[in-house]
């Protein structure tokens, strides 16, 4: 048999007294305190967030979607109309005969110049750890071409690397060796290409390196020097698992910025002898002699695709081997 509960609290002086809800709610205590406070912290959000919201919508989300409607076009750049043909841009791509030379070429660039970057970096890292006179000066030498303008930085290695009036020719000569095509051989090209790069982002990696080693446990690493180990042991056993956040990070942030690489390659490379990524290759489709913006955007399609890709499997397979401590 089953009671049910009444409320027999009695009045006091004829005023009856409140009894919550039996949820346990308090739609009146609630409802003022949207009323105040709640609700001017909801007014200074929507202050602060949409304006980034807006931005972000109009010159990120609306393009990317105007872009894939783009790439479903046949459609030659400056025209004023289009025929729409669906998934043939992304056919012709991927039954070309270019196709495949493009991805394999993407692929090696950002697979050496991310593995030279981080480690260098690391090791650049590790020498700038060291506490001795001058560290200040060279860690700031060493960040400064990250910062430098990548059309500047591919001028003065263009000239560095000219087989007919450069720097390194000159050298060569004088030597009695006769100066690498770096320019008209494709595989050098694109191999004067990516240490150019690694150059560059060399100091980003180490910079972000130096402070995950700078935020290493001192107890950690003098109790495994009590214990014996020695500096290559303390490295690859201690600190290399303590800095995975550090990796992880770096491993993201430099894959997406090698498989969007174009200044270098337009400034050292202007026809893509050898280095025509994905994102250049999109480039000279629409910009070059071809003027097929619905094919560039097809390219530029299957790029986000891989981008997407890539980001996720980091996130979801990679990320369980970091270490947070």
């Amino acid at each position: 048999m089953t009671t049910r509960l009444v409320n027999t609290l009695p009045e006091r002086s004829g005023v009856p007294v409140a009894v919550p809800p039996p949820n346990g709610s308090a739609p009146g205590r609630y409802a003022k305190r949207w009323s105040g406070r709640s609700r001017k912290d909801f007014v200074v959000f929507l202050a602060m967030a949409l304006p980034n919201i807006a931005l972000i919508a109009t010159f990120t989300y609306w393009p990317l979607i105007n872009n894939i409607y783009y790439s479903t076009l046949d459609w030659t750049l400056g025209s004023a109309s289009a025929t729409v043909v669906g998934l043939q841009n992304y056919i012709t791509f991927f039954t070309s005969e270019d196709a495949a030379k493009v991805l394999e070429t993407t692929g090696i660039f950002t697979v050496v110049t991310v593995g030279g970057s981080m480690v260098l970096g690391l090791l650049v890292a590790l020498a700038l750890n060291s506490k001795v006179r001058g560290t200040t000066f060279a860690r700031s030498a060493v960040f400064a071409p990250y910062v430098l303008s990548g059309v500047g930085v591919g001028l003065v290695w263009l000239f560095i690397f000219d087989p007919g009036y450069g720097v390194l020719a000159w050298i060569l000569r004088g030597l009695g060796q006769q100066s690498p095509q770096w320019i008209n051989d494709p595989q050098l090209s694109l191999v004067m290409v990516i240490i150019v790069y690694v150059w560059k982002n060399l100091g980003y990696c180490a910079v972000v390196y130096l402070a995950g080693l700078q935020s290493l446990p001192r107890d950690v690493m003098e109790a495994a020097a009590l214990d014996g180990a020695n500096n290559i042991r303390r490295f690859f056993n201690i600190s290399v698992p303590l800095l995975s956040p550090t990796t992880f990070f770096l491993l993201i942030t430099t894959m997406l910025s090698s498989l969007q690489a174009f200044d270098l390659i337009r400034i050292m490379t202007p026809l893509g002898n050898g280095t025509s990524t994905l994102i250049y290759e999109a480039y000279l489709q629409a910009f070059g002699a071809y003027n097929r913006a619905g094919y560039s955007a097809a390219i530029s399609v299957v790029l986000f695709a891989i981008l997407l890709v890539i980001t996720v499997l980091q996130l979801r397979f990679v990320e369980r081997k970091v270490h947070y401590s």
